[in-house]
């Protein structure tokens, strides 16, 4: 029961993996393109610019699920390195805790904005709707916060 579970996940890294390399590609390939197309043909193409800054936001999104998935997010241990190892564990949970539920709560409000982006229907670039746009923001939040709960749940969990 316990392999296909695993396998299933490790397709979802996968996929998670080749949306971030998709993504980054896409930034560096539309990019040289606007450049060149700029200062080689005087042209180039009017949304490309918005585009970037939506792709920009999906990589931060995308790389900081990657980053938590992987436990090589941005640690701020200044008290916990001058703990005892029995101290630093406790700490780690409840640092983990309080991510957890601070990704969560922000999923939540992220939800509300893309709620409100769609009603209001307001467009983004080339007829693409703002809301989808930011539909990562409550996606990589709530993954971001079930990924530091599992480590909380983890952490209870006998070693062996």
């Amino acid at each position: 029961m316990l392999k296909p579970l695993r396998s299933w996940i490790y397709g979802l890294h996968r996929i998670e993996d080749a949306a971030l390399m998709m993504a980054l590609l896409s930034m560096l390939a539309l990019a040289v393109t606007q450049i060149i197309l700029r200062n080689v043909f005087d042209s180039g193409f009017l949304w490309v610019e918005s585009f970037l800054r939506i792709l920009v936001l999906w990589l931060a999104m995308l790389g900081a699920m990657v980053a938590t998935r992987e436990n090589n997010h941005i640690n701020i241990d200044a008290v916990s390195r001058y703990l005892p190892a029995k101290w630093q564990a406790r700490l780690l949970l409840v640092t983990r805790i309080f991510a957890s539920v601070i990704c969560g709560t922000v999923a939540w409000y992220a939800v509300d904005l893309v709620r409100i982006e769609y009603e209001d229907q307001t467009i983004a670039f080339a007829d693409v709707p703002t809301w989808v746009c930011q539909a990562i923001l409550p996606f990589g939040f709530a993954v971001m916060s079930v990924r530091f709960s599992l480590d909380v749940i983890k952490g209870f969990l006998p070693q062996g």
